[in-house]
């Protein structure tokens, strides 16, 4: 290597004085600025690393000049964690211009088994139920509203639940805020979380009050360009909501170090209604968000491979803003991956800070939706595995969740019309119900794992 720098070293200088840190400079272009450099790498090598470090060409060789003295094994390791992806570079600029915005599912590049890193936004909205917005907030106000959520996260509290008869925590800790002293109340005596009341809910911060606009405007510009570009006909989703989107509370998550992480799941739906969309604000370190599409159960040959179609992974830096659309909750699920390693920020250090605004439906106030037998209000689930089921909601018993407690044997299927209006919603209900409700013994458990 040494060899090689010293006999092009006149014409290396030459290019790096006028390429190196020109941002003007196109991919392709550093790219065969690194190519010269490093010949034995393959472009995909060099590409990752280009992104790794925001572009500079300087500071992706010096990157792979040191991943080359290691061993093999470490360099694999070095290159591949957390580097990202843009698919539309390895495509002709003439192929990207011609082609128009398809509102049609696009096919799932990633593979069983393998994890398609994306970083590019029109990437991540054609190949994943979100939509992503870098540099969201002015650099004070980011700054501003994680100093303050920092400060907050030090009384947050990890989440008890049982699972398989276990009582476990969340590894990371968390909150919820709303906005009056009212909606406090209501909170700590009305709703229910896996079967259990909430005792950790605060009075919404001056910060996270003076992002929610900026929050509103752009998830519902988001939902509008999505419906237009993504879905087909340029039409909602059924079950999705005719109105606008407005948040009015804020779940709030910190991830303190590398490790803590929460697995594969699906949000709660039960207070937001069927086609939940949930805007999640990213502060501090930046972490690996990955999403994977459910497969439903193949009766006829069992095929149930939860890895079917592999995972992609989403990389979520300081003061990005991701939207989790229509299709999310209900076809998709999310996580937050553990970390090799991180990058310290220079304000959050070792932590991330999440912001989940979301939007809590009069409509499913705890006091209209279905009760189980045991006086616990009923949580909202949808048939993923089932495939003679699939998508459709239910009410079920989550009583099961809490330690101590069981599940009952509540079961009703739920009735929406279109629009997502619920059937004891008479103002606003439309659709006729023709078929009766369905016996509990329709839904196995399959159906209720998400």
């Amino acid at each position: 290597m040494d060899a090689f720098l010293k006999r092009n070293k006149r014409k290396s200088s030459a290019i790096e004085e006028q390429s190196l840190d020109d941002d003007n400079e196109s991919t392709d272009v550093k790219l065969a600025i690194l190519s010269s450099l490093h010949s034995n790498a393959s472009q995909e090598v060099l590409l990752e690393a280009l992104l790794a470090h925001d572009g500079s060409v300087e500071a992706a060789s010096a990157s792979l000049a040191e991943d080359r003295s290691q061993s093999p094994k470490k360099q694999r390791n070095s290159i591949t964690i957390g580097h990202q992806t843009s698919l539309r570079l390895f495509a002709s600029k003439s192929s990207t211009e011609e082609r128009p915005a398809s509102p049609k599912k696009a096919k799932l590049l990633s593979k069983k088994g393998a994890t398609l890193h994306l970083y590019d936004p029109e990437d991540i909205a054609e190949h994943t139920p979100c939509s992503i917005i870098h540099n969201f907030l002015p650099q004070d106000e980011a700054n501003d509203l994680l100093k303050e959520l920092l400060e907050e996260s030090d009384t947050f509290e990890k989440i008890s639940f049982k699972l398989f008869d276990n009582i476990v925590q969340s590894e990371h800790t968390s909150t919820f805020y709303v906005g009056t002293e009212a909606e406090i109340n209501t909170q700590k005596h009305d709703y229910f979380y896996n079967g259990a009341r909430m005792t950790n809910v605060r009075r919404i911060t001056p910060q996270l009050l003076r992002v929610r606009p900026r929050v509103q405007e752009a998830v519902n510009k988001e939902i509008q360009n999505r419906i237009k570009t993504r879905y087909p006909d340029g039409k909602k989703l059924k079950h999705q909501s005719l109105d606008p989107w407005s948040p009015n509370c804020a779940f709030v998550n910190c991830y303190n170090g590398p490790q803590e992480n929460v697995g594969y799941h699906s949000d709660q739906m039960t207070y937001l209604g069927p086609r939940a969309i949930i805007g999640s604000l990213s502060l501090g370190v930046a972490r690996e968000f990955r999403v994977r599409r459910v497969i439903p159960k193949d009766t006829e040959n069992g095929t149930d491979d939860p890895d079917a179609e592999g995972q992609i992974s989403i990389h979520l830096p300081h003061n990005s803003l991701l939207v989790m659309h229509a299709e999310m909750q209900e076809e998709w699920k999310h996580s937050i991956a553990p970390a090799q390693a991180i990058d310290p920020h220079p304000i959050a250090g070792s932590r991330r800070i999440n912001v989940t605004y979301r939007d809590y439906k009069k409509m499913f106030h705890a006091r209209y939706t279905p009760r189980c037998k045991c006086g616990i209000p009923s949580v909202l689930r949808v048939v993923q595995r089932k495939k003679e089921n699939w998508g459709k909601y239910f009410w079920m018993c989550h009583g099961g969740n809490v330690p101590g407690k069981e599940n009952c044997s509540f079961f009703q299927w739920a009735d929406f019309d279109d629009d997502g209006n619920p059937s004891w919603d008479k103002a606003r209900y439309k659709k006729a119900v023709t078929k009766p409700l369905a016996s509990t013994s329709q839904v196995t458990p399959q159906d209720n794992n998400q």
